[in-house]
Order: structure tokens, then C-alpha cells, then sequence
């Protein structure tokens, strides 16, 4: 085999895309286009993945609607399920929104063996995928980061940040495709904490510390794909894989703890062809005149007309998993950009609405000026006691997205977090 190497990423979302509007695709190409197909097909779309791991597996039915933005339609009638090489069958459980799970107290996935998904939909139509041998997959060395300056804002702008890069361990050297995805986890802290609750002028309590929403927990799941086709020769020296670019800059991620699971995956090389098919069309999606879209193969068929195109793809993987932290000490000496809240802390007091002393003005009251500001959607955070009169001087607010950190996260820390600053 020629040495040939890949490396991909896919948007998943550009992924979603593709499917909803390939039947478009087959005349054009893939931007958005709204043109009058009296030939329409709705086609099914199969999304699932079966691995070693002891979690419920997935499968995910839907059907193609007319027009790029329209919303697929979800399957949710069928009846899925799965066969090893010994007909033993798994029946997948119906959930609602075209989702359909196996239960992971009776069936995990085993390496070398090998799987059929069969779905019989409400109409009577079965459909087979091909026989999909589950191969093993190498460990995970290591993950680790350099400073480097990467693209950000749909490769418009470079900033700088942290390349974060996998090495792995040797593998079999049968299996010359991995596939990876990663999952992001990180710590972060709003610069303007709600830390005093407003009851009156003279009643101003502070928050008993178990309401002062201080610090939350952002996580995200990879929004790409990431494949690679290598020789035999590079079996066992698999280095400085790309797994992902953080601007130091354009994100909270990297303010005070950031972690980051990454999943290898074996696949088969028809399953590498079919991700290889999608960059193809991923990149060829310019211009609705440009070149035409590359076909994309699916692994399952209609048993009983194999002219019938089905959408997406079965997968059968084994997986190997590490997680790597970093915090921000880690990257004291990179000597890279900080991060900064698009936050402003609004200081008010009720002169304020007479200015100079405005002849005829009546100033509001505290309490009015409160219910004002909350009535704009500004959250209260504190009040500023003049260190002299020790009277109450000012009101201190900020918008909410700068002061409840459960607007974008969570308060709840990940049960496999540690903190390590």
C-alpha cells in the first residue's frame, strides 16, 4: 500500500448538513439551495456506533426533508436492532426522538467480533448493514501541548494559543485507520460574582457562601472529526497528532483549569473512505456551480431493493481513552494573551438622575432605582458604602451573562474532577 496520510476535520454540523440536503446535492452541490424537485425522495438517514465500551450504544434514524434548511424527520416507529456472527440478537430500546439504546448490563462490544444493525421500519421496509468486524485499537501514549498560533472565527483570523497534539502506542499493524473525538471540560469565574442581595435601603444582607455562584464548569464534545490512514511502517510511532487549537485569547477555557478526554478509534478502511468522502464534498461546497459533490457510500442498503440509497453510516469500533489537564500556571511561561470578559460593572446612584442638581428634578428613591435596573434584566451584585459617612453611596450591576455563571455552565463539578491550582 502507498504511505498516504490524512488529516481531516469535519464538522459535525457541516456533517448534518450534508445529510439533510444530499438529495439536493445530487443535482447540485451542497450550499444552501432551495430549488423545485417534483422528483423528491425522502431518504433514511442511520447514525450509530458500536465500541467496547460499557455504556449504552446508540442509533440514531431520521429521514431527508426538502429544502437545506428544513428539519429532518425523526424515526421514531422502527424496529432496531443488533446481531453478532452467532445470530445472537440485541434488541435496541425506543427512545423518544429517533434515538434507540442498548442496554449496557447485557450487551458490550467486544473486539474481533462482529456486528450486523438491522432496522425494520413502521412500514415494513428492512434494512441490513454490511458485517462490520470490531479491530482493535492502539493505547493512547500521550497528550500533551506547545505554543503555537493557530486560525480561529472559521479560519478568518490567527490568534495565538495551545496546539494540543496525541502520541500513541503501538498497534496492530492489520489496522492502518484511527479515528478520533475529544470531550472538553473547564473551570471558569465571572468577573462581576453576585455577592449582597438588595431588601432595602437599609437591609442589604450578603449571600450565605453556598448562593455565591463563583465558580462553574463549562463541557463541549468535539464539534469535528479527526481521521488518518498511516502505513504499516508508522504502526508503531504514531506522533504529534493535531487534535485541537485554543486561542488564549477567544474563550474562558483556559483561565483556571481545563481538561480534555480524547477517544481513539479503530476503523475499518471502508470507513475511512466514507469520512474521506465527506471532507471531499466538505471541501468542494463553495460555489452551487462549482465541481460536482463526490459520492458518498453508505454501509447499509434496503434488503429488498438495493437501489434504494440510505444515508449515513454504521460504525463498529473499538476505543482507547486518556484525559489530560491543564491549568493556568501551566501556561505562565508561554508568555500568551489573556482572556477578557466583554464585562462592565454599572455603578449608579439616584443624583445621578438629577444632574447638577436639575431644578424641579426628584431623584428616585433606592428602592426605585433598584426595581429599574432589574426590570432591564441587570442583576444586582453589590453596594458601595461610602468608607466615611458609612452610608449606603452607590449601586453596583451587572448584565447577567456577567454574573450568573450558570447561564453559560453548571455548578455542579464533574464527578472526575480535581482541582489542581
Amino acid at each position: 500500500m502507498n504511505e498516504k496520510t490524512y488529516n481531516a476535520k469535519v464538522s459535525r454540523t457541516k456533517i448534518k448538513s450534508f445529510i439533510i440536503v444530499f438529495i439536493i446535492t445530487l443535482c447540485t452541490c451542497i450550499d444552501p439551495f432551495k430549488p423545485n424537485l417534483s422528483g423528491y425522495a425522502s431518504l433514511l438517514v442511520v447514525e450509530g456506533l458500536i465500541t467496547n465500551e460499557k455504556a449504552p450504544y446508540e442509533v440514531h434514524l431520521s429521514r431527508t426533508m426538502q429544502g437545506a434548511n428544513s428539519v429532518a424527520e425523526r424515526v421514531t416507529d422502527a424496529i432496531v436492532s443488533v446481531f453478532d456472527e452467532t445470530g445472537h440478537k440485541t434488541n435496541l430500546k425506543n427512545y423518544s426522538g429517533g434515538v434507540y439504546k442498548t442496554d449496557s448490563t447485557t450487551f458490550i462490544g467486544a473486539v474481533g467480533k462482529t456486528y450486523t444493525l438491522d432496522i425494520i421500519t413502521h412500514d415494513g421496509k428492512e434494512y441490513k448493514s454490511e458485517q462490520c468486524t470490531m479491530l482493535p485499537v492502539p493505547e493512547i501514549d500521550s497528550i500533551y501541548f506547545e505554543k503555537s498560533v493557530g486560525f480561529t472565527n472559521n479560519q478568518s483570523e490567527t490568534h495565538e494559543g495551545i496546539s494540543i497534539y496525541l502520541d500513541s502506542k503501538e498497534g496492530d499493524e492489520t489496522n492502518n485507520y484511527l479515528r478520533w473525538e475529544y470531550e472538553e471540560t473547564w473551570k471558569f469565574r465571572l468577573p462581576t460574582i453576585k455577592r449582597f442581595n438588595y431588601i432595602s435601603e437599609t437591609n442589604i444582607p450578603p449571600l450565605p457562601y453556598w448562593d455565591v455562584k463563583e465558580f462553574c464548569w463549562k463541557q463541549n464534545k468535539s464539534t469535528e472529526i479527526l481521521f488518518q490512514s498511516f502505513s504499516p511502517k508508522q504502526a508503531g510511532s504514531i506522533k504529534n497528532v493535531p487534535i485541537t487549537f485554543i486561542g488564549s485569547d477567544q474563550s474562558d477555557r483556559l483561565t483556571i483549569q481545563y481538561s480534555i478526554l480524547v477517544k481513539q478509534y479503530s476503523i475499518s478502511e471502508k470507513e475511512y473512505q466514507f469520512w474521506n468522502s465527506l471532507k471531499k464534498v466538505n471541501e468542494s461546497s463553495g460555489d452551487i456551480f462549482g465541481s460536482q459533490p463526490f459520492s458518498v457510500f453508505s454501509n447499509i442498503t434496503n434488503v429488498h431493493d438495493k437501489n434504494e440509497k440510505v444515508l449515513g453510516y454504521f460504525e463498529v469500533s473499538a476505543v482507547s481513552q486518556k484525559r489530560k489537564d491543564i491549568t493556568f500556571k501551566d501556561l505562565l511561561n508561554l508568555n500568551l494573551p489573556f482572556f477578557h470578559y466583554d464585562c462592565v460593572r454599572y455603578e449608579t446612584k439616584p443624583s445621578d438622575y438629577c444632574p447638577g442638581g436639575t431644578k424641579g428634578c426628584i431623584p428616585p428613591t433606592w428602592d426605585e432605582l433598584y426595581k429599574m435596573w432589574t426590570k432591564a434584566q441587570f442583576i444586582f451584585i453589590e453596594p458601595y458604602i461610602d468608607p466615611e459617612t458609612k452610608k449606603l453611596a452607590e449601586f453596583i450591576f451587572a448584565s447577567a451573562i456577567c454574573s450568573d455563571c450558570e447561564i453559560t455552565g453548571t455548578l455542579v463539578k464533574p464527578s472526575f474532577w480535581i482541582d489542581l491550582n
